[in-house]
């Protein structure tokens, strides 16, 4: 088997609270890194030979991403390596601004996946995470106390063999061999076919981060990557052709010119190529010790840049989860609330890109009136406008409170100050839950032995509610007028 750093599977001991995690793309990668740094032993499994791109189509990181990489001490050498857009035109000539997004990151970062991936793989590698290079994943078995998995050599020094663990997550791609041999069906069907990718030069500058368009036969966009190179998306309507067509220069050409008006004087193509994208989504996140996560559990239109940030925060919600339940921490069913918490998401992103989608290339004159009108109305009302970028950019995800909880219970915690002039996403780096106590209320006698798995922090400023955040920054639990026993009793319960 295909390993870096010199490591080797797991010993016999580690199997009883190991994971094995197939895929290392972005989901894949921040999931095996959050297991690692919690204590867990993880092998990555990738079917492609190490160094090989994923010659990946995400472009845009979102604001909710970006925090949940703060978390990890991620976000700002991201943020250094891309390009901040902090509003953009939509068709009917309509802005969204993020200047106003109530988040340390009030903008999208268009920066391609592949610096996604390089700094997720570097802190996996640094937590411990065994890697699998070439190798593929062909058969799985699970039992009561674990899931074997058989693999095969996907490439050059793959090697077959079997791996066993406690649980498997499938973070393999629409195409995962791990929803297949689980037997789960991937209902759905085609948004649109025959898009076109390439990576080129350009002779003239297009004037903007990311420039894009859509009318009645097609759509165009065309961002930087910061190294001389531009990727160009695009499609033109009635161009239905197979993915293993090949692509020409003057095709991508025409298509930007079609939807653009230029194609900037596009030149020297370094890769292209075709691709077509669904709408689907599997009816369950978790089959028994197999979970799934990212593209293997649901893929989407491109429209919203949304597919990427969404598997990032898939496996946000359930490292922390497997973790606690394979450190003895939390029951078995605490995986359950990963697809009940996830799934819906997975399903509005779903319907909220499909729709903006079918928006953009609405084609009757009536219809794309209609499209201009709703939007400027929707433009016209704040709430609307407001709760849709939040949606969008994903910090007006929450997720449903239980009866009887506090209000703020599954709600994102935003970056608050906290005493000493740290910041709350420092302080749950490590995976670790987060204590806002009150200034007077004594809370030490609470924590116990629990101080590896939580911190213990003070507002900035006089607030008398205290909040329990959960690792991944939603609220767990929260109390007006808590007493020392209410807080032990909350700690008991989520935190274990």
């Amino acid at each position: 088997m295909s390993t870096v750093h010199g490591t080797t599977p797991h010993d016999t001991g580690e199997v009883s609270r190991s994971v094995i995690v197939v895929g290392a793309g972005p989901t894949g990668l921040l999931l095996a890194g959050d297991l690692a740094e919690a204590g867990v032993p993880v092998t990555l499994v990738e079917k492609r030979p190490r160094g090989i791109s994923n010659l990946s189509r995400a472009l845009v990181v979102h604001a909710r991403t970006m925090e949940q990489l703060d978390a990890r001490g991620l976000a700002d050498e991201l943020a250094a390596t891309g390009r901040p857009l902090r509003g953009f035109r939509l068709f009917g000539g309509l802005s969204l601004e993020l200047g106003s997004l109530p988040s340390r990151f009030p903008y999208v970062l268009v920066v391609p996946q592949y610096e996604v991936e390089r700094l997720l793989e570097r802190r996996a590698a640094g937590a411990g995470v065994r890697f699998a290079y070439a190798t593929e994943v062909t058969g799985l078995r699970q039992d009561p106390d674990g899931v074997t998995v058989t693999v095969g050599g996907g490439g050059p020094g793959g090697a077959g063999g079997t791996l066993r663990a406690a649980y498997v997550v499938g973070a393999d791609g629409a195409h995962s061999a791990v929803r297949k041999l689980v037997g789960l069906p991937f209902p759905g069907r085609s948004a649109i076919r025959s898009l076109v990718l390439a990576d080129v030069r350009l002779s003239e500058d297009p004037g903007s981060v990311l420039t894009a368009d859509a009318g009645p036969d097609g759509f165009a966009l065309v961002a930087p990557f910061g190294d001389g190179y531009h990727r160009v998306t695009g499609w033109r309507r009635g161009d239905d052709r197979p993915d293993s067509d090949p692509v020409g220069l003057e095709e991508v050409r025409e298509t930007v010119r079609s939807a653009l008006g230029t194609d900037f004087g596009m030149h020297d193509p370094r890769w292209m190529s075709r691709f077509h994208s669904d709408e689907r989504q599997v009816p369950s996140y978790r089959v028994g010790r197999v979970l799934l996560a990212g593209d293997a559990a649901h893929v989407h239109s491109p429209a919203g840049g949304q597919g990427m940030n969404t598997g990032l925060q898939d496996a946000a919600n359930l490292g922390w989860k497997l973790a606690a339940v394979l450190g003895g921490h939390a029951r078995e069913s605490l995986l359950d609330t990963y697809h009940a918490e996830r799934h819906p998401v997975g399903r509005t992103v779903l319907l909220a890109s499909g729709a903006l989608l079918r928006g953009a290339l609405a084609r009757d004159p009536v219809s794309r009136a209609l499209r201009t009108a709703l939007l400027a109305a929707a433009g016209r009302v704040g709430p609307v406008w407001r709760r849709g970028t939040a949606m969008v950019t994903g910090i007006g995800i929450r997720y449903r409170r239980p009866r009887g909880a506090h209000r703020t219970v599954g709600a994102r915690v935003p970056d608050v100050p906290l005493a000493g002039g740290r910041r709350l996403y420092e302080a749950l780096r490590g995976g670790r839950f987060v204590l806002l106590a009150p200034a007077g209320l004594a809370v030490e006698h609470a924590v116990g032995s629990r101080g590896g798995r939580l911190a213990v922090e003070r507002w900035a400023a006089p607030r008398g509610t205290a909040v329990l955040v959960r690792p991944d920054g939603y609220v767990a639990w929260a109390a007006e007028a808590a007493t020392g026993e209410r807080v032990r009793a909350a700690l008991d319960a989520h935190v274990g």
